[in-house]
């Protein structure tokens, strides 16, 4: 329990991770309530940009020109609460030691996590911080609060469905977390400059014409997206006989990238949809919003479950199947030079804008895993070097689920054809991205 009388005038620091937002942000919510002075500060950490044991960079270009753009609009945010973001191109041991001391902190806040790398990172940081400043980890990222559900972790159902309902029938979805601002004299003097994407080692890159993610990151942008989908255009009152759909901006609320580095929150998005249920329309889109939140939840409770047996190729399941690592017929599959029209289309796509459509990925999954036999991990990783929308506990849980190591009970393959001809029927996905090749 935080002793508030004990740190009220002391400065408290805000660590951002993947929540770099200022609505509903419980880190930054408790911090200026606990504290006179609050700064906050972001490490871009340069390890992130190097290549992993499969080969890839964890963070390729797509996904750190969005978080970048999220950075910037986030530093303007927190101005208008008159909280300074500083950002360093470091990594955090290096970083949050020195602003500790410069600015005599007492108390650190962050967003918990406890995949592998977030792990390690904060306690290679508490390893060099001195004893007495304490850290705060909160839970950040849920719609359903792990505080809330009357389920130890270690029994969260293996069955996606079964969680669902224990969810729905027992369980409520906290208010959003309330931001209060603080005084000018909080802002600091020091400045610092986001980093460019050539300072990162990358080229720039424009948005692709074709691409059905044209959006800019930042949590500016998320709220705007989110304001024309369910309440100008009231697209979402059309979200489950849209949301299978493959080209265009709106066949889906395109949420997951502001989602996935916390520029928007689940609980944001829920309280949103219900105003739209009390103003327009109540009816099975909205509740399969809903349902797409829930299913976010999941895999980080699976997670949260199984620790860092996401990661190891048995998956949770430790099934020892036989898997290739064939370099050759793994490029292939990543340009988009396989044997199945349907999943090349859906590679190359993914390759140009940095996005792919829900359907798409499950069945260029389920062909990297199930036809080709590759190892399910290496397919798993370069999605998240690429993909704008990485999520660690998402990304790996439905690998995990599609390559039959994780929570699917029935081991479904998918028939990439079948697939093709119901949900591309007159070729026009794969028109628009087959014939770019054609030269």
């Amino acid at each position: 329990m935080i002793d508030k009388t004990e740190i009220k005038n002391t400065t408290g620091l805000v660590w951002f991770g993947n929540d770099l937002r200022i609505h509903d942000n419980e880190v930054l919510s408790t911090a200026i309530k606990n504290h006179k002075k609050v700064i906050g500060v972001y490490c871009i950490d340069p390890t992130l940009f190097l290549k992993n044991e499969f080969g890839f960079n964890k963070m390729d270009v797509f996904r750190t020109k969005f978080l970048l753009e999220t950075l910037e609009d986030l530093q303007q945010q927190l101005i208008q609460l008159n909280i300074s973001l500083l950002v360093f191109k470091n990594t955090p041991e290096n970083k949050i030691m020195d602003i500790c001391k410069i600015y005599q902190i007492e108390c650190i806040y962050k967003q918990k996590e406890w995949t592998n790398d977030e792990v390690i990172s904060l306690k290679t940081v508490k390893e060099k911080i001195p004893e007495e400043i304490k850290v705060h980890e909160i839970y950040n990222q849920f719609l359903y609060h792990p505080n809330d559900i009357n389920i130890d972790i270690e029994n969260i159902p293996p069955v996606f469905s079964n969680l669902r309902k224990k969810l729905e029938k027992y369980n409520f979805i906290r208010s959003e977390a309330h931001i209060d601002k603080l005084t000018t004299d909080n802002l600091v003097n020091e400045r610092t400059e986001i980093p460019s994407l050539e300072d990162l080692g990358f080229e720039e890159v424009t948005s692709n014409s074709k691409t059905a993610f044209p959006f800019h990151g930042g949590e500016s942008e998320g709220l705007k997206r989110l304001h024309n989908y369910f309440f100008e255009t009231k697209k979402l009152g059309f979200y489950k006989k849209t949301r299978n759909g493959l080209i265009g901006t709106d066949y889906s609320s395109k949420f997951s990238p502001w989602l996935a580095n916390g520029s928007l929150s689940a609980r944001t998005i829920y309280w949103n949809v219900k105003k739209f249920e009390e103003d327009e329309i109540k009816n099975q889109s909205t509740y399969w919003l809903i349902f797409e939140l829930i299913w976010r939840d999941y895999f980080k409770y699976i997670s949260l479950k199984h620790g860092n047996n996401i990661f190891k190729i048995g998956g949770i399941l430790n099934k020892n199947y036989s898997w290739s690592s064939n370099r050759k017929i793994i490029q292939n599959w990543i340009n988009g030079e396989t044997k199945d029209d349907f999943v090349n289309a859906n590679m190359i796509e993914l390759k140009r804008t940095g996005w792919m459509s829900n359907r798409g990925r499950q069945n260029v999954a389920s062909y990297f895993a199930k036809e080709l036999t590759l190892d399910w991990r290496i397919g798993a990783a370069y999605f998240e070097s690429i993909l704008i929308d990485y999520d660690v506990h998402s990304n790996f849980g439905n690998w995990m689920y599609v390559s039959g190591v994780g929570n699917d009970p029935r081991d479904r393959k998918f028939n990439t054809q079948l697939q093709a001809e119901r949900y591309d029927p007159a070729h026009l996905f794969r028109n628009r991205w087959l014939q770019q090749t054609l030269f």
